[in-house]
Parts: C-alpha cells; structure tokens; sequence
C-alpha cells in the first residue's frame, strides 16, 4: 500500500459549528436548571438531563477531531487501526474525532554520520564518514513498513557507508576508481545505494556525499611516508627527463654551430658534467678548468 490523499473538512467552520453546539449545550443546561428538579409535575426533567448529557458529550468528542497541519508537515490519519488517508496540506483541519492522528514530518533532513573504522579493498583500515540529507516522501510506508524510519535511516545509512569502503581501494594509480580520487563518483554510487537501500522506508535521499576520509592512525605515518616516497620519485622523474632533454639539446646545438669537436670521451664527460648540475638537489659549485681541453 502506498500514502493516498485524504480530504477534510475546514477547521474553522467547524470551530464555528462547535460554538453553536456550545450555545445549545448551555441552554439545555438552562432548561434542566429551571425544570423545578424530578419532583415538579410536567418538568420532563430526566429527558432535559439526558439531552444536556449527550449534548455535552457530543460536543467533548467534537472536539477530538480539530487538528493542525504546519507547512512540510502531515498528518496520517488511523481509525481503529486501519489506515485513511495522510494530509499534508498545511492549516486548520477538522475529521472524524475518532481517527488517530500520527505526525510525520516531510522536512528535509541531514543526517551526519559517524566516523567509522572500516578496512578498503586493499585490507588497509581507514575512518570513513558521511553526511546524508534525506526526507520522507512516502509516509505510510515511513510510519507502517519500519518500525522507525528515524533509526532505519540511521542503521542502513551506516552500512552502506561501510560496504562502499570496502568494495573500493583507498589510495591506486590508474583509472581504477578509488575513494580518495574520485569522491564525486563514490559519492554518486553512495547515493544510488542508500536510495535502494531505504526505499523500503518510503525516504528519498537528495544528497550523500563523504565527509570525512583518512588512513587510520596505525598506519597513518607509514602511508605518508609512502605519499612523501611517491611524490619524491615522480619529481626525479620529471627533472631527469627534463635534464636528458637539455643534454641533447646542448650537444646538437654545438655539433649544429660546429663550436667544438668532441669525441666519444669529451661527450661522455659533458653528459656527466651536465647530469650532475642539472640534476642536483644544490646549486653546482664551478670549478674553472685553466689547462686545455685535453690535459
């Protein structure tokens, strides 16, 4: 079963209504006062209680049946346990005072999720967490397929964070999808779980994305060290590719411009020379050669 509208009558002319069941409860309270009492021949005083009786408790039960809906709020309405309608427009209402009123709120709400100790795909621990905004949209099923849609929104948000990080790597090169490289298609797929996931519970979830993503401190400084590593050896790549190229550069700019004939040897020694300079994490001290090229 799914929520279906249900209509209502206004509060307001009802309210009305009840002030004139007021007025005729208090004028037969007249007639019942100055009826002389039971023992007055021709009083009719016991019809003139029983009258003021029902209308009293009429307009007691009347009563019951006002109710107020505020804007992004409802109103699921029971009578005797058996499901009527939900009313979601905002104002003043007035139904059968013997429904049951439950109110379910269709507010958006965010959920900020803890932070979780979970192992990637890869073994190593991490804390994971995220936030998930998320409403009702389907209140007979929030309020009558869970027990608590409140707590069901909380419990499944927290496993759905879980199998995704563990169905991910934290931290690899490539194009294979890790949580650290691709938080908005992690986010996405976080999203499409979470919706299967509570549909059950009538939720819609707008928004789930990760707040919150770190080795664990076991092994915290072991990967930034490992980080550190990678990043060093991606810059010496970089600058001996780039020192290679302004080699060759060097020796076919002179063999060009003929400025010097090399051999083998010399050429071996200026590469050398070259690499070092090039390629050193400090500035090169120079050292002035005064004796000729070969001696």
């Amino acid at each position: 079963m799914k929520e279906r509208a249900v209509s209502t009558l206004s509060g307001w002319f009802m309210l009305f209504m009840s002030f004139v069941l007021l007025g005729i409860t208090g004028y037969s309270l007249y007639l019942l006062v100055t009826s002389g009492g039971p023992e007055t021949p021709g009083s009719n005083f016991w019809y003139k209680l029983i009258g003021f009786l029902a209308l009293i408790t009429a307009w007691s039960i009347m009563l019951g049946g006002f109710f107020i809906v505020e804007p992004n709020n409802s109103k699921v309405l029971l009578l005797f346990g058996r499901y009527i309608g939900t009313v979601r427009k905002s104002g003043f209402h007035f139904v059968n005072p013997f429904m049951s009123k439950r109110n379910v709120s269709v507010r958006i709400r965010t959920l900020n999720g803890e932070k979780l100790k979970v192992n990637d795909l890869d073994g190593n621990p991490v804390e994971i967490a995220a936030v998930v905004v998320w409403r009702v949209q389907d209140t007979y099923e929030a309020t009558f397929e869970v027990d608590n849609y409140e707590e069901y929104v909380s419990m499944q948000s927290e496993t759905a964070v879980r199998h995704l990080a563990t169905a991910y790597p934290y931290d690899i090169e490539g194009e294979q999808i890790s949580l650290r490289h691709n938080a908005g298609e992690i986010s996405e797929r976080l999203k499409e779980e979470l919706q299967e996931r509570l549909q059950l519970a009538g939720v819609e979830v707008i928004e789930a994305r990760l707040s919150h993503l770190a080795y664990a401190p076991e092994i915290a400084g072991v990967m930034l060290r490992r980080q550190q590593a990678s990043a060093v050896i991606a810059a010496r790549q970089r600058i001996v590719e780039g020192a290679v190229g302004m080699v060759e550069m060097a020796l076919a700019r002179l063999e060009q411009h003929n400025t010097i004939a090399l051999d083998d040897e010399r050429k071996a020694a200026m590469v050398t020379n070259l690499m070092v300079v090039l390629c050193s994490e400090q500035a090169a001290q120079p050292v002035l050669n005064a004796g000729t090229l070969y001696h």
